[in-house]
């Protein structure tokens, strides 16, 4: 079921939109640490291929195996480790957290219909899912990797640097909010419920105070996002959509507030 999907203008564009997350400090991940290798990806291509090729392969053969000897004997574990052993894995959650996200869902979408004795078409259709992601995937990590060669995005920091503006601190509470989301599909609840909390508490409330004097009900709006919305999605299990509709409606009001930020900054610099 092997098959490449060409990038759309859309997903180009999402892509580039989402290529600053190169930017989000990262140490480890479920795989463990991650190397220089993705601040090399041009290097890498050709073997990031073969894995998204070799992973399609694994996918098929192990579906195949439920489609004929059913759930008995599918170890639906594999399919968590075929995605962690492969570098590939690295490249893509720190170029584009959202398609990282969504492999990790399609990836528990056909472990938890086999895990339910679904019918075979069923599967097959959250593996067709998965393929597409995976060669959009590469599709990212391709276009990461020319901009990277151009100098356009930064490396991948793994020593956390504190932003210094209220707009860096708001792209990195977005990019925090992206990497929610890329946990909970993960099923690391705890771990969503916990960057959910430090993201409030370490870059939120830096700029609480000057986003009051701007616009008290925006604030009250994310506080309660924060702190209600968005962790009692994730504790009452409710589906990764779902999760992801609140992050993008917190994301939409965390682009306004950047705008209402900049503008009052605009204007203490005209009056002095």
């Amino acid at each position: 079921m092997g098959y490449k999907m060409k990038l759309t203008k859309s997903l180009i564009a999402a892509i580039a939109l989402g290529l600053s997350a190169s930017s989000v400090p990262f140490t480890v991940h479920a795989n463990g640490e991650i190397t220089d290798q993705v601040n090399h990806l041009k290097e890498h291509l050709d073997e990031y291929t073969e894995e998204v090729h070799w992973l399609v392969k694994k996918y098929d053969g192990l579906i195949s195996r439920y489609d004929q000897k059913g759930a008995k004997n599918t170890d639906t574990q594999e399919l968590l480790e075929y995605w962690e052993e492969v570098n590939f894995h690295s490249a893509i959650e720190t170029q584009y957290i959202p398609i990282y996200a969504t492999i990790w869902q399609n990836i528990y979408g056909i472990k938890m219909a086999i895990e339910n004795n679904e019918d075979i078409s069923k599967v097959r259709e959250h593996q067709a899912k998965l393929n597409q992601t995976l060669w959009q995937a590469l599709g990212a990590v391709k276009l990461a990797a020319h901009y990277q060669d151009k100098g356009v995005i930064d490396d991948v920091q793994t020593t956390d640097k504190a932003p210094s503006t209220s707009s860096e601190v708001i792209s990195d509470i977005e990019k925090r909010l992206d990497k929610v989301v890329a946990k909970y599909a993960e099923q690391l609840t705890e771990v969503a419920t916990t960057m959910v909390h430090d993201t409030y508490m370490e870059r939120f409330e830096g700029i609480e105070g000057s986003l009051i004097e701007q616009d008290a009900k925006l604030v009250e709006d994310l506080e309660k996002y924060f702190n209600v919305s968005l962790p009692q999605a994730i504790e009452k299990g409710q589906s990764v959509d779902e999760v992801r509709s609140i992050v993008t409606t917190m994301k939409e009001k965390l682009s306004r507030a950047d705008r209402l930020l900049k503008e009052a900054e605009k204007n203490r610099k005209d009056v002095f």
